[in-house]
Order: C-alpha cells, then sequence, then structure tokens
C-alpha cells in the first residue's frame, strides 16, 4: 500500500462536528485558554524594549528609534516572501540580547506578554549561541533566560493570568555547536532550581543546511530519552520533512506546513496521501503551523490557501502557532482570529487546536493530562456555557405572550 484515500466535503470547518456554540468573538478568543509550541524569543521583543535596551548597551544599528515606527518596520521587512531575508531581522533584535539583564528581562516580558494574550502553557525556544557577544557563557545565557521566564510566571500571577512557559534550547543549522547545546540542553531539563529546558531544536535557514548534518546531536539526545523539535517543511520542502523524522527521529516538525506537497485533491473531493504524508498522520507527529509567518516566508499565498484547513479536515495533529510575534504582529489570538474568519471555525475547534498542542508538550504525561482536564477543558466550558445563556436571554428577550 502506498497511500491512503479519503473524502472531504466542500464545506469550511471539520468534519462531522456535532453542532456548537457560533463563531467565537475577539474577546472570547483572547480569554480562551491556548497553548503556544513554536515561538522564538528573539522574535517576539516589544518594540519599546528594543529601543531601551538598544541604548542601554549602545548599539547603534536600529532603523528606526521610535517604538511604533521600529514595530512597523519589522513587519514590513518580514514581508519580503523569503525565509532567508524574514531571518536578516533577527539581527537587530540578537544585537540588544547580549547581557543577562537584557536576557532577563525579554524573557520575562514574554511570559507576562503570553500570558495576557490568554496562553496559559508556552515552549520558547533560542539559541543561547547567539548571546555570548558580551561575554557571557552559553550557562549564563540559559540561567539568565530561566531566571526571566520564572519572573514573568509570578508577574502574570499577581495580575490574575496563569501560565507556564519551557524553554527549547536551539542549534544553528549553519553552524557547528548543535552537540554542545544539546548537552546543554540536557544538564538543565528536569527538577531543580535552574532547571526548565525542556527540549531541544534546530532552526535557521533550510535549503542547503539539512538537519542531518546534525546526526550526533540527535543520536545523544535519543539515547538520553530527551524531546527534540527540528525546523523542517518551511521552505525546502518533503525532503527536509523526511529527513527530519527519518534519518533525526524528530518528535515533532518545526512548521511541516509543506506536508501539503504530498497531498493529492481530485475534483470529486477525494483525497490521496503519499507515504510521507500518511506516515505522519498515522504516527500522530505534531505539526507546529504558524499561518502568519508563512505568509510572510512565502509558505503559503493566503489563510484561504493555508493547508492548516485542509490539515485540520483530515486530522492531522495540527497546531496553531506564533512563530516571530514581533515580526509578524502578531499573538495566538490573532493567529485564532485570522483561522476564525477565513475557515469559520468554533470553539470546539479551538479546544480541538488547543488539546492537540498540550498533547504534544515536552512536559511529563500527567502534567499535561492535567492541563487538558483542569485548565482547558473547563475553560471552553466555560466560554461555551456563556454562549448559551446569551442565547437563552436573547430569546427570552424576544418572545411575544
Amino acid at each position: 500500500m502506498t497511500s491512503q484515500t479519503s473524502k472531504i466535503s466542500a464545506a469550511s470547518g471539520s468534519p462531522g462536528r456535532a453542532s456548537h456554540p457560533g463563531t467565537p468573538d475577539s474577546e472570547q478568543i483572547r480569554r480562551a485558554p491556548k497553548v503556544l509550541l513554536h515561538d522564538h524569543l528573539d522574535g517576539g521583543l516589544r518594540p519599546g524594549t528594543i529601543v531601551d535596551l538598544a541604548r542601554e548597551n549602545g548599539y547603534e544599528g536600529l532603523p528606526e528609534t521610535d517604538p511604533d515606527k521600529l514595530g512597523v518596520w519589522f513587519r514590513e521587512a518580514a514581508d519580503s516572501g523569503s525565509l532567508e531575508r524574514y531571518l536578516e531581522t533577527f539581527a537587530h533584535t540578537c544585537a540588544v540580547m547580549q547581557t543577562r539583564d537584557a536576557l532577563f528581562r525579554v524573557a520575562a516580558e514574554c511570559a507576562e506578554d503570553l500570558a495576557e494574550d490568554g496562553v496559559v502553557y508556552a515552549e520558547i525556544r533560542y539559541a543561547p549561541e547567539q548571546h555570548l557577544e558580551a561575554g557571557l557563557t552559553l550557562e549564563e545565557v540559559v540561567e539568565a533566560v530561566n531566571d526571566g521566564f520564572r519572573e514573568g510566571e509570578r508577574r502574570a500571577k499577581a495580575n490574575g493570568h496563569r501560565i507556564r512557559v519551557g524553554a527549547l534550547l536551539t542549534a544553528m543549522r549553519h553552524a557547528a555547536r548543535a552537540l554542545e547545546i544539546a548537552e546543554l540542553a540536557n544538564r538543565y531539563r528536569g527538577p531543580g532550581p535552574q532547571s526548565g529546558v525542556v527540549g531541544f531544536d534546530i532552526a535557521g535557514a533550510e535549503a542547503g543546511f539539512p538537519p542531518t548534518r546534525h546526526l550526533d546531536a540527535f543520536e545523544y539526545l535519543k539515547r538520553e530519552n530527551n524531546h527534540f523539535t527540528i525546523h523542517a517543511g518551511e521552505a525546502f520542502g518533503l525532503p527536509s520533512i523526511w529527513q527530519a523524522l527519518q534519518w533525526c527521529g524528530a518528535d515533532r516538525l518545526g512548521h511541516g506546513v509543506r506536508i501539503i506537497d504530498d497531498i493529492k485533491i481530485a475534483d470529486d473531493g477525494t483525497v490521496q496521501l503519499g507515504r510521507l504524508a500518511s506516515y505522519v498522520r498515522d504516527k500522530r507527529i505534531p505539526l507546529e503551523l504558524c499561518p502568519s509567518s508563512n505568509l510572510q516566508t512565502g509558505a503559503a499565498a493566503s489563510y484561504a490557501e493555508h493547508p492548516i484547513g485542509l490539515l485540520r479536515k483530515l486530522h492531522f495533529r495540527a497546531t496553531v502557532n506564533t512563530d516571530n510575534r514581533l515580526m509578524s504582529g502578531t499573538s495566538m489570538s490573532r493567529e485564532f482570529e485570522h483561522l476564525v474568519e477565513t475557515f469559520g471555525y468554533s470553539l470546539d475547534d479551538m479546544q480541538w487546536f488547543t488539546v492537540n498542542a498540550m498533547k504534544s508538550a515536552f512536559i511529563p504525561f500527567d502534567e499535561r493530562l492535567a492541563m487538558i482536564n483542569d485548565v482547558i477543558k473547563p475553560g471552553y466550558a466555560e466560554l461555551k456555557s456563556e454562549w448559551l445563556f446569551r442565547q437563552t436571554a436573547s430569546t427570552s428577550g424576544s418572545s411575544k405572550v
């Protein structure tokens, strides 16, 4: 058997979905519990923080020093349709993240901002090797970021929000430090006062830098029973996905959007999955999909044409993510707003994506299960009950006796 065949309807939304509480509005989307698996620390800074840190550290390379104008510059510079051009914008954010204080501040604000947006669990990735220019060691970088996340969690709680943040240590695929970073990720995992790292990642331009260059790092992580995700299938296509899974053994696919290239749709709605797409779906391999970012880098032409709609219908383990909130001018709420507007998704669909993400997180099973049963499902149940009571009140108010 070389492929799988199924049939989907032309209608938007999920197949076989039961009646649901209407389309959520922006306020409900913001309040809904959300889980974020793919977000870069150096891609989510507040523009005002960049300006402050540049001034404090003597960095004079910013294209704008007004925070509002700087935010616009980042979004416009990232709208190139090229992954390589998109990645160039990080030179400015990394330049102001070279001291312990800067890393601590950025990490704390990251946790605060996500919690304010309704995110209850997040895995934030960054490359320690990109923060050594002012003399920090790799260990000092990790400890500064971990401490910042804990501070951000405390601030969020004080403001009435709850969030848990884990770190993913990233190695740059064009460099030669992957094994060193993998060993670092392993040292800072698990319980303990300086823990907080939940896994490993490689990132950077895909073309010309296959994940197989770093097999020693992935073999080490597998021996240590550690988790890792790999940026694959964003710009380079099916070969990078195949290598990430079958050569490297990735637990998740960072983006993975080009799996659509192994799916064919006939005029009658019949869908045929190739061997790789079938494997990804059958094995429930999580796809860390980032719709707005994919539009910017040319991986998709529009939200309506983004593969997430089809992948949802076909029941892949699809998740919704931000990638780089600064460069895309986005948040988890905005990502869901786009999807709700484009595909008519309901709170049930939002919960499906969120549970998918929580199932795929790199924390222990019992902790994932507790988040799903005690935080995510009750949160969505509350939002649905609000809709039902509003509908009842509206019906009662319009009745005639």
